[in-house]
């Protein structure tokens, strides 16, 4: 018990001195303003860069809402009910080419793409039939702009209108966007490159002039002499809409103008489930959800530690450091017992002067030692010299041995007479205290 309770205190000494270490090394990351030069366009960010103000009002107003969280792949599944798939801004984890195909392939089925964002991805925006789509900005933001200071971020910025009345520009004066939008430019194309609907490669292309059917000439909504900030087209059966400014529709940007009505006209428009990319903000599913919680804390670190003790103890407790030991044997049948089984043995064989043999044999052994005569001396002497050294009368142990001896030698005996005098041998044994029992079982551990 003592052992078991040095280990038990020191692992509680080693976890809390682990603790105590961590705790003076941790530093605590300072929280990091957002800046537009690194923005955070996620739902779930509430700084002036996130979207969860517009992704909150339209989940308030009763429209259709969800985060998306998994791999554009599942939009092709027949249980998704996604009818506009929305991206805003550059995001965290990039499209790959299985991400881009999925997308697309997804449209030209009839879903209807938002892609929000100051620089186009050639790959998200395929060519409209002999007409190309890119974007140019008039400047990049730097540290020392504040995306939470409206002012700074519409310095001199003049308010667009729309060029023409339409669906994603109803109810709508004009709207104002940051110094950084991009203007969007519609580009006669040389070839046209799309991927086929139906096709398993996102790498496989195709060269043709009616790359994808009814597919029309992209339409401008909002623009000025610099360029378009909105314009959308078709793609198969689906729509792709592009806005050249997430300024726009961020917490800090939505409530200007008319900015906040541009956004439900052109995310909300259509009706079904709207979906917020969130895999490629790096929200996806796939993260551990109690990794996230505890991260840039010391908590993880300490489990660590604390497992890897606990697995050095298990191992050094399974690993033998000395010689193999044999298993105590224990004997946990008293001497009445012992006498009693063997005693049943002895009736059913009828030979109880057998049993009388074998145990004052070794008894009668014990005795001579004891008072320091040869085994063949005779009862009287062996039974004086016990008594002078112990309480016990010599008289009685002679006669206990005369009887024992008359019965080895054939006198007649019952059970209940050799129970009897077994009962007194092993009482003249405790008297003496020669613990005949407890050598036997010695004897027998150091012979195997």
């Amino acid at each position: 018990m003592r052992q078991r309770l040095t280990i038990i205190l020191t692992f509680v000494v080693i976890i809390g001195l682990l603790v105590i270490l961590n705790t003076f090394t941790y530093v605590k990351e300072e929280t990091m303003h957002d800046l537009e030069i690194a923005p955070n366009r996620s739902t779930y960010h509430s700084g002036p860069t996130g979207t969860r103000a517009l992704h909150d009002l339209l989940s308030e107003s009763g429209y259709k809402v969800m985060r998306w969280r998994e791999k554009p792949q599942k939009l092709l599944s027949e249980k998704s009910k996604v009818s506009t798939f929305v991206v805003v801004g550059q995001t965290r984890v990039p499209f790959d080419k299985e991400d881009v195909w999925a997308v697309l392939e997804w449209v030209a089925h009839g879903g209807q793409f938002v892609l929000i964002d100051r620089e186009i991805n050639r790959l998200l925006v395929p060519e409209s039939l002999d007409w190309r789509i890119s974007s140019k900005t008039s400047g990049f933001p730097t540290i020392n702009d504040n995306p939470s200071d409206a002012k700074q971020m519409t310095e001199k910025v003049v308010a667009l209108q729309p060029v023409q009345p339409t669906v994603l520009t109803r109810s709508i004066q004009n709207v104002l966007p940051s110094r950084f939008a991009a203007r969007l430019k519609i580009e006669p194309a040389k070839q046209t490159y799309a991927t086929p609907a139906g096709t398993t490669d996102p790498s496989v292309v195709i060269e043709s002039e009616d790359a994808v059917e009814d597919q029309y000439s992209p339409v401008v909504h909002i623009a000025d002499t610099e360029g378009a900030l909105l314009i959308d087209y078709s793609y198969g059966d689906g729509r792709i809409v592009i806005l050249g400014d997430p300024f726009m529709v961020a917490n800090a940007g939505i409530g200007l103008n008319d900015n906040l009505q541009l956004a439900i006209n052109t995310i909300a428009g259509r009706e079904g489930l709207i979906a917020f990319d969130e895999y490629h903000q790096g929200r996806g599913i796939n993260q551990n959800a109690i990794a996230g919680y505890f991260a840039g804390t010391p908590v993880i670190a300490l489990a660590a530690q604390v497992a890897l003790i606990v697995l050095l103890i298990l191992w050094s407790k399974a690993r033998r450091f000395g010689r193999a030991l044999p298993l105590p044997q224990v004997d946990r049948r008293s001497s009445l017992e012992f006498v009693a089984s063997m005693a049943e043995l002895q009736e059913r064989s009828k030979a109880y002067d057998l049993a009388i043999e074998n145990i004052y044999t070794r008894t009668r052994r014990v005795l001579a030692r004891y008072a320091g005569l040869n085994y063949n001396s005779s009862r009287s002497e062996i039974a004086s010299s016990i008594a002078a050294r112990s309480n016990i009368d010599a008289h009685k142990l002679e006669t206990l041995m005369r009887q024992c001896e008359e019965t080895i030698n054939g006198e007649p005996i019952n059970w209940r007479r050799s129970v009897d005098l077994v009962r007194r041998l092993r009482e003249v044994e405790r008297q003496l205290g020669l613990g005949m029992r407890s050598r036997d079982v010695r004897q027998a551990a150091e012979n195997i």
